[in-house]
């Protein structure tokens, strides 16, 4: 770990910021000129497409992908964002896994609120399953918004009685609208990111009124994760939505899940962007990478030994 390194991008992700209240419009641009300062590897190709309906980015190997499907979920408070700003994180994946990743553009707030994204997540990974796809070879993934995208799209798929996805990944992920977790408070001015405020601001614009009491709205402390498959969770230290992490990883623990919570020190929100400046982005991204390799295309059958 280099103290260095994360004191250099705490220090960055701290500079001033413009006073007040800032349009929908400037908050997307000030996102994508930050996120368009982390590194994506070489070693891939991306092609716009679609899936379900909606604009998705195609992310593949140079050398071409092994089998299995990596849908992915960028982050954004559900109000910025699209894979390209989520293009450090999944081409890192690919670049590491081999697998190719399908970046969707879905539907954002205050235009399209709760539950716009759900539906289009959902709508992607049923086209991904009716384009012959299976299950066992399909992992979610996402940060952020789109890390809560990856547990409540699988609660709508389970709904639907879809066949679940074989792992899902979540970095740094929003699971809780109530923000009642205590890292809410334990963490404000630790976290560079986000206040309560902050979070309110654009919560408001996703719930639209919606009582956020609700399991696809707050999956950490209202979701029931029966029959959910094996989730990795990673988040840092330094972030007020940690307890959101720590919360469903004890759900799943209950309802017999198998989960990895995956916590590293003195880190901001999704600090895997920050691949190739920051040692613990690399090593959790060799983490994430292995543990979809480990998952994604095994089959949903146990054989026996003969004899």
């Amino acid at each position: 770990m280099s103290r260095e390194q994360r004191a250099k991008i705490d220090a960055m992700l701290r500079q001033p910021r413009p006073q007040g209240a800032r349009s929908v419009e400037a908050s997307r641009a000030g996102f994508r000129a930050l996120m368009a300062q982390m590194i994506v590897p070489t070693g891939i190709c991306t092609t716009a497409t679609t899936l379900g309906g909606r604009p998705a980015l195609l992310v593949e190997p140079v050398d071409g992908p092994r089998a299995g499907t990596i849908l992915y979920f960028h982050g954004g408070a559900y109000v910025f964002g699209s894979p390209e700003t989520a293009l450090s994180v999944t081409g890192n994946l690919v670049d590491r896994t081999g697998f190719r990743a399908l970046s969707l553009d879905y539907r954002l707030a205050p235009e399209h609120p709760f539950p716009a994204a759900i539906d289009d997540a959902l709508s992607a990974y049923r086209a991904l399953l009716d384009s012959g796809e299976g299950p066992a070879a399909i992992a979610f993934a996402g940060d952020s918004a789109g890390g809560g995208l990856t547990v409540t799209t699988c609660l709508a798929a389970r709904d639907a009685g879809l066949p679940l996805p074989a792992a899902i990944v979540a970095f740094s992920p929003g699971l809780d609208a109530t923000r009642t977790g205590e890292s809410m408070d334990a963490k404000a001015g630790i976290d560079p990111f986000f206040t309560r405020e902050s979070l309110g601001h654009t919560g408001a614009m996703y719930l639209a009124g919606e009582d956020p009491h609700q399991h696809l709205l707050s999956p950490a402390v209202l979701a029931d994760l029966t029959g959910f498959p094996p989730v990795l969770l990673q988040a840092g230290t330094n972030e007020v939505l940690l307890d959101d992490s720590t919360r469903l990883a004890a759900r799943a623990r209950a309802a017999g899940v198998d989960v990895i919570l995956d916590i590293t020190a003195d880190v901001p929100h999704v600090f895997q962007s920050f691949t190739g400046v920051l040692d613990e982005a690399d090593q959790a991204l060799d983490r994430a990478a292995l543990f979809l390799t480990q998952h994604i295309g095994i089959p949903d059958t146990v054989s026996t030994p003969s004899g």
